[in-house]
């Protein structure tokens, strides 16, 4: 019998073994020591229990079934996509399998532009804190686009900053996630290079949690095969899984009510029907990079490219190929090192996986488990679209209550401007009483003026008529003067006739 050593290395395992299994292929040094214990073991072992022409009979069987999908997997890097010097590098694999269906200078650094946000949105779901308020500084705000919009001083869930930097790859809530988490974003950043570190992510060196890679944040560095890594670690958590494949998300501010609505850039969603997310990233220097994932028929692939032009198609294509590729054998590959003159995966002769043939005992156990691996994967699908209907369902509530909350504005908008409509009939009433007033004031003063001329004139008349009188008065008084000294005349004429 094979020692539990082997059965570990060469059986179907479970999920978590596959995945360990992925981090122990990338540990070349500890995988040789332990195939080669194995084949000790085995060799041993079959020396006792079959001839030699069985065993070289069923390693040439077992050699053709694994370099078949490696030789298609090569055909397809070279032959079947369509651009693949617009790609700087790529990264193709299905989940729980150590062979790359396609692959490009893996190990190659290159900038990751907003694939960083992965690293620093699994750092905050493992935190803890998702339900805790976090503060916007005016440190998070004044960054460079996309942006969620927020302000300083609103209060945002930790869950919902980070929806926003996956959805909508927010950088504002990049950095107030890191401000919150480390206090200060050096800080965070540290611990993001330690987690990286914790990963297996060893070619990658971050500057900042939203992907900048200019000025101050220069040597924001990561490769396809290191981010291939994060993501399969990611994907291990289920609240990464319902916020990766969100289209968009609404955010409540907790103090004001205030809703900001947003959208996801990776246009994968609707261009390929098969697709689950994850994230897209853009920057000058990076330019256009993506990490996707499909399921189809049962079968997981995640993709990673780096640098590339038209990357939804070239993308959906690869998809498709990948699909269209047989699922490589469980064994063990030595390296995923890519050879920098041929872009698909080619592998040393040192390198050449180590096969290992099988008793019927475990022939019988590797299928019972294959089979238990394959409704443990769709208890686990099942699971994820309920809580894929969950999430819908707190999104659809949220939405009707950002609805009646738009509504209510909208409600208190009309009253407003009706109050305002009231106010401005009530100007127009005073503003025409006054005139009225005017009006009335100026009819009064007309009046009075009349009155005045009226009186003027009566006063006139009446000066006139008193020069009248006293002219007669005079015209009468020189009468009688005259009369007087006519009297006084006749009198001195009589005395002197006399006389």
């Amino acid at each position: 019998m094979l020692s539990d050593d082997v059965i570990e290395i060469i059986d179907f395992p479970s999920v978590d073994n596959y995945r360990k299994q992925y981090t122990l292929a990338m540990q070349h040094h500890i995988l040789l020591s332990a195939i080669t214990r194995a084949r000790k073991q085995v060799s041993c072992t079959h020396r006792k229990l079959f001839s030699l022409p069985f065993l070289l009979l069923l390693a040439a069987l077992m050699a053709a079934m694994l370099i078949v999908p490696i030789m298609v997997s090569a055909k397809v890097g070279s032959d079947s996509l369509p651009s693949q010097a617009s790609i700087q590098s790529y990264f193709v694999k299905e989940i729980g399998s150590p062979t790359p269906l396609m692959a490009k200078d893996i190990d190659r650094q290159v900038a990751p532009a907003s694939l960083t946000k992965i690293l620093t949105c699994i750092m905050a779901i493992e935190s803890g804190k998702l339900n805790n308020d976090v503060v916007i500084t005016k440190e998070a705000t004044m960054v460079e686009p996309s942006k969620a919009g927020f302000h300083a001083g609103d209060r945002i869930k930790l869950i919902d900053l980070v929806r926003a930097a996956m959805v909508s790859s927010s950088n504002d809530a990049a950095f107030a996630i890191a401000t919150y988490l480390g206090g200060n974003v050096e800080s965070f950043v540290a611990a993001m290079n330690n987690k990286a570190r914790m990963i297996g992510m060893r070619h990658s060196h971050f500057t900042n949690p939203a992907g900048f890679d200019q000025g101050a944040f220069t040597g924001n560095i990561s490769t396809a095969g290191d981010l291939m890594r994060l993501t399969e670690y990611s994907i291990q958590n289920t609240t990464f899984n319902q916020v990766a494949r969100l289209e968009k998300v609404v955010i409540a501010e907790q103090a004001t009510g205030k809703v900001y609505w947003l959208r996801t850039h990776n246009k994968m969603l609707d261009r390929y029907p098969y697709t689950v997310g994850i994230k897209t990233g853009y920057t000058r220097k990076a330019g256009g990079c993506l990490i996707a994932r499909a399921i189809k028929n049962d079968k997981d692939v995640l993709l990673v490219m780096m640098n590339a032009r038209n990357r939804w198609d070239i993308a959906s294509k690869m998809f498709d190929t990948a699909f269209a590729t047989a699922t490589p054998a469980p064994f063990v590959v030595a390296s995923t090192r890519a050879s920098t003159s041929n872009p698909s995966l080619a592998l040393k002769e040192s390198e050449q996986p180590k096969i290992t043939s099988l008793t019927p005992n475990v022939r019988e156990k590797s299928a019972n488990r294959s089979l238990a691996l394959a409704d443990k994967r769709l208890v686990e699908k099942r699971k994820e679209r309920t809580m894929l209907k969950d999430d819908t369902k707190a999104n659809k509530k949220l939405k009707k209550q950002a609805l009646a909350e738009s509504k209510n504005n909208k409600r208190s908008k009309k009253e407003s401007f009706a109050e305002l409509k009231k106010n401005k009939t009530l100007k127009k009433q005073a503003v025409a009483e006054s005139k009225k007033n005017k009006k009335s004031k100026k009819q009064v003063l007309a009046e009075s003026k009349k009155n005045k001329q009226s009186k003027k004139e009566s006063l006139a008349e009446l000066k006139k008529s008193n020069k009248a009188k006293k002219r007669e008065l005079t015209d009468s008084k020189q009468k009688k003067r005259e009369l007087a000294a006519s009297k006084s005349l006749k009198k001195s004429k009589k005395r002197e006739e006399q006389s």
